[in-house]
């Protein structure tokens, strides 16, 4: 039995803290910060905003209260957006999670910074939790895991005995939890693969096919591969759930956020208009800036990447930006 907190009541944390309640030997304390939504989850006993139809099990508490949704947790799940995980950690006493698992599961990079979720942790609350972060990640939308739909992800951290103990607190009939010790690799796969969603969804907007879809993800994992392997992540990872599983996931599916920005791109509307009208945080606009950055950083070479950030920020024309990369000089392919 393990008694779990969950920081972050949007889709994800929802689907999540339904998935471990519903394993009867676990409770779960699931944190919303703003006082009156919380009242509304404890009350309805659904979240109709972000994850509408999935009840809430008995045994998972709602509060607001961000002490108390840390009291006596034996692990805690950080699924707040990635820009935002820096201010939640720094609401938080050290002395309130010592010796606590803790596990993200946010898929970005922090613009400015440019760390990964795991090192802004170890940036705000020092090295013990550092230690002690896991990073979740793989194909999952919440709206799957919501309705029992068989999902796997991979868990990970260079600890191989923390990551069997996580793997088998998660693991349910519905939910698979695979064990990895290259939390780099697994935290950029996360992240890197919504920059190619984005890339994906601008290509339909622009009413292109599968022969484009299916290079466009074939080419793009090659740039994540790239850069991760650049960055310190195992290249065997980006083939993994985290990494080729989650893009297929990402790029071609109805609930993905990002892919829908990128569709919207390509339908010829603005950024600004897009995200304005958006609930829920699609993490590859800034991972897109982010990615673009730190390959320029390293010198390494993401033609898709750059011409996604060229579309959001510098004003391209998505069209144009096509034909640019289809007609770049010629070369012979790299296998992973």
């Amino acid at each position: 039995m393990a008694h779990f907190s969950i920081l972050g009541a949007g889709s994800w944390g929802t689907a999540l803290g339904i998935m471990l309640a519903e394993q009867e030997e676990h409770t779960v304390r699931l944190w919303e910060f703003r006082p009156d939504a919380a009242d509304t989850l404890s009350k309805e006993r659904v979240n109709n905003e972000f994850l509408p139809g999935a009840a809430f099990p008995d045994n998972l508490e709602i509060t607001s209260d961000l002490h108390h949704a840390l009291t006596d947790a034996d692990a805690i799940l950080f699924v707040v957006p990635a820009q935002v995980l820096r201010s939640v950690l720094e609401q938080i006493n050290p002395e309130w999670i010592q010796g606590k698992m803790l596990i993200g599961a946010a898929k970005g990079i922090e613009k400015n910074t440019h760390l990964r979720m795991s090192e802004v942790v170890k940036d705000v609350l020092g090295d013990e939790c550092f230690a002690n972060f896991l990073a979740l990640s793989g194909p999952s939308h919440a709206e799957e895991v919501a309705k029992h739909i068989p999902t796997t992800v991979v868990i990970a951290n260079p600890n191989i005995q923390l990551v069997e103990k996580a793997q088998k607190w998660f693991s349910c009939p519905v939910f698979r939890v695979y064990a990895s010790q290259d939390i780099v690799g697994v935290e950029l796969c996360g992240s890197l693969k919504n920059i190619i969603a984005l890339a994906t969804g601008i290509c339909d907007g622009l009413g292109f096919g599968d022969n484009t879809r299916g290079a466009l993800m074939t080419r793009g994992l090659h740039e994540m591969t790239r850069l991760g392997v650049a960055l310190g992540g195992k290249r065997e990872t980006f083939a993994g759930l985290s990494g080729m599983g989650d893009m297929i996931t990402t790029c071609t599916s109805k609930h993905s956020r990002n892919r829908f920005v990128g569709e919207q791109l390509g339908l010829g509307r603005s950024l600004d208009e897009i995200l304005e009208e958006m609930t829920m945080v699609a993490e590859g606009v800034a991972t897109t800036r982010a990615g673009y950055e730190l390959a320029q950083n390293l010198n390494v070479e993401l033609p898709i990447v750059e011409k996604v950030h060229e579309i959001l920020f510098e004003g391209m024309d998505a069209k144009q930006a096509v034909t640019e990369l289809m007609t770049r000089s010629l070369k012979v392919e790299q296998h992973l």
